[in-house]
């Protein structure tokens, strides 16, 4: 894991403790899709397979998900968003998160869909 005085992976510049850790456990949830988004991408970059999953919407969540060890991401890009504010049932997010595995460098591109039940859940997304 991560030490809470670090900075978050997520870009906000906060320190992991006041950005995205409370949402990783439980203390308050992700008040927009986008902030979500960022606590996902914080899950990915420190190896939570247990938010990833719990934030995922039931009807599209896997049973499992396995991690690939060999990669470190990098850094997280927020594009357009639409919808995803606290009084919205829906929302988008175009992200692109950078990665590096083996000396090579490459990125990932998706536009994802969110929705708010009890919290906001990823549901899906398409790569952009």
């Amino acid at each position: 894991m991560i030490d809470d005085a670090a900075r978050c992976p997520c870009g906000t510049g906060l320190p992991y403790g006041e950005c995205c850790a409370p949402v990783h456990r439980g203390e308050r949830r992700a008040a927009t899709a986008e902030a979500l988004m960022r606590s996902r991408y914080t899950a990915f970059a420190v190896g939570d397979v247990d938010w990833l999953l719990a934030s995922w919407h039931a009807s599209t969540r896997p049973r499992s998900l396995e991690l690939d060890p060999g990669i470190r991401w990098l850094r997280l890009d927020i594009g357009p968003t639409t919808g995803g504010g606290p009084f919205d049932r829906d929302g988008t997010v175009v992200f692109e998160a950078h990665w590096v595995a083996e000396g090579t460098r490459g990125s990932m591109r998706e536009l994802s869909r969110f929705r708010r039940d009890a919290g906001w859940q990823y549901v899906d997304g398409d790569s952009v």
